[in-house]
């Protein structure tokens, strides 16, 4: 209210319309922090194996909005989720190298991690995945190895897309065929790169080919 009593105006008409309006639109600053903190993460922990000339390469989210970024920064889908794809023999190596930074490992379900001492969250930890390893039980093909990898423009090491794409479609979740869509929508999954796909990820791939959003 003005100092002359009268209800001061908002571009809503009202305060009590204003009020209304905020409680309907989403409030997105958690989100916007949480994307921060990721991007954070990963730089963190990216920098420290780099610094220590140990092999890895991201993979997951942030490797396929990586890929995305390289032609459609726009197109990019944000992700809550480190995942970094590892060699099991240099996890002492990571332990010396990640302890002093502040995290921790652990093994949550059979899923090695490490957590940040301060706020040990499975959700916000650094994922691993182990190289020329079957990951799941049902899963037909090993992980790759780091060494399939290469510098992204954001400079850390992102696993080379014929094998992120087979990693996408063997998992092949919601998240991750939301993942091949995101590829597709851009243009990364060429024809020469699918020629490189077993007969059985291909028919995958195919499905969502024949099922666009």
């Amino acid at each position: 209210m003005s100092g002359d009593g009268q209800v001061e105006s908002t571009p809503f008409g009202s305060p009590a319309r204003q009020a209304a309006y905020e409680r309907l639109v989403p409030d997105f600053r958690g989100q916007v922090m949480a994307v921060g903190r990721v991007e954070r993460l990963l730089k963190k922990v990216t920098t420290a194996l780099q610094d220590a000339g140990i092999e890895y390469a991201v993979i997951g989210g942030n490797a396929v909005a990586a890929w995305v970024a390289s032609v459609d920064p726009g197109a990019v889908r944000a992700t809550k989720d480190v995942d970094i794809l590892v060699r099991r023999a240099d996890l002492n190596r990571m332990r010396a190298v990640l302890g002093p930074l502040g995290f921790i490992p652990a093994d949550v379900l059979g899923v090695w991690m490490f957590v940040e001492r301060a706020d040990p969250n499975p959700r916000t930890g650094v994922h691993l995945v182990f190289a020329n390893e079957i990951i799941r039980p049902h899963y037909k093909y090993a992980a790759p190895d780091p060494a399939a990898a290469q510098r992204s423009v954001q400079g850390f090491r992102v696993l080379a897309l014929p094998a992120l794409v087979a990693m996408k479609l063997e998992s092949f979740r919601d998240i991750d065929r939301a993942h091949i869509r995101d590829l597709l929508s851009v243009g990364l999954i060429t024809d020469e790169l699918t020629a490189q796909l077993p007969d059985d990820l291909r028919t995958k791939l195919q499905s969502l080919l024949d099922t666009p959003d």
